[in-house]
């Protein structure tokens, strides 16, 4: 891999709905612990990619295919001085689960069952998606889709494990989150959280951990970044998102958008607008 530019364009195409598109090289990019709606697919071109991921770093080369399944917690940052070249769609749940029962026999929720998975034909044909929705080509874009996450789920798929923890503070955290998620353009401190609910700080941080992956603070810039995605869908201007979501101003949104999402608001907003 040549060069040390960092750069990215996140964007969607009308005839693949419930799909987001992106094609990066990062090199000093480092994406905080995160989550995302849809399945992440990822084919690394060049250099290599860490991702924290299961309790343990994961490292994907050239060839290999980053693979993270829906409100999974995971990082990412590059595992080699030149960084990591890759392009990745993003399928919702949705779309997988429809493919998934035409062409496999997972029962369930359908999953990948390992974070990473070198299979270079795979890679080959996401790369091919991507370059079939630049070209407008959609009876091609869909129909690499479709062959891609096929094979991925027939290589390294099964049903997803049920998500419901089974702990004491299960109920907890949840109760928290719902707070959290009422109240996140004026949450409460810690403090005054576990009061609320009848806990202790550090008891409710525990559960929260153990239940969701990240602390209350994370979780939170997590879900707000989630709402700001889904207000510059729609139009909402990137200062008046920040704000609507409980940022203090739009360089608060920016520096959390770009750790999670990997491109500024107003980049990610002008790509999308510009192939509806």
């Amino acid at each position: 891999m040549t060069g040390s530019v960092e750069r990215a364009r996140h964007w969607s195409y009308e005839e693949l709905p419930g799909v987001d598109l992106l094609r990066a090289s990062y090199v000093e990019k480092k994406f905080v612990r995160h989550t995302h709606e849809n399945f992440v697919i990822a084919a690394i071109t060049d250099g290599v990619e860490v991702f924290h991921h299961g309790g343990a770093d994961r490292y994907a080369g050239p060839g290999a295919l980053a693979l993270v399944n829906p409100d999974t917690p995971h990082t990412g940052r590059a595992g080699v001085p030149e960084g990591w070249r890759y392009g990745a769609v993003y399928p919702s749940p949705d779309v997988v689960a429809e493919i998934a029962a035409e062409t496999t026999t997972i029962r369930g929720t359908p999953g990948f069952t390992s974070p990473v998975l070198v299979d270079p034909y795979a890679a080959y044909l996401v790369h091919q998606v991507l370059r079939a929705a630049d070209e407008g080509n959609a009876l091609a874009a869909d129909t690499l889709l479709r062959v891609a996450v096929t094979r991925l789920l027939r290589l390294n798929g099964g049903p997803q494990p049920q998500r419901a923890v089974r702990t004491a503070g299960a109920p907890v955290a949840a109760r928290a989150r719902a707070v959290l998620q009422d109240r996140m353009t004026d949450p409460p401190t810690l403090e005054r959280l576990a009061a609320d609910l009848g806990t202790s700080p550090f008891a409710l941080l525990r559960a929260f951990r153990r239940a969701y992956g990240m602390p209350p603070h994370a979780w939170l810039t997590d879900a707000r970044v989630r709402r700001a995605r889904g207000l510059l869908d729609a139009g909402t201007a990137p200062a008046e998102a920040a704000v609507a979501v409980g940022f203090t101003d739009q360089p608060h949104l920016n520096r959390h958008f770009s750790r999670i999402v990997g491109v500024p608001p107003g980049a990610y907003q002008r790509e999308r607008a510009g192939n509806r």
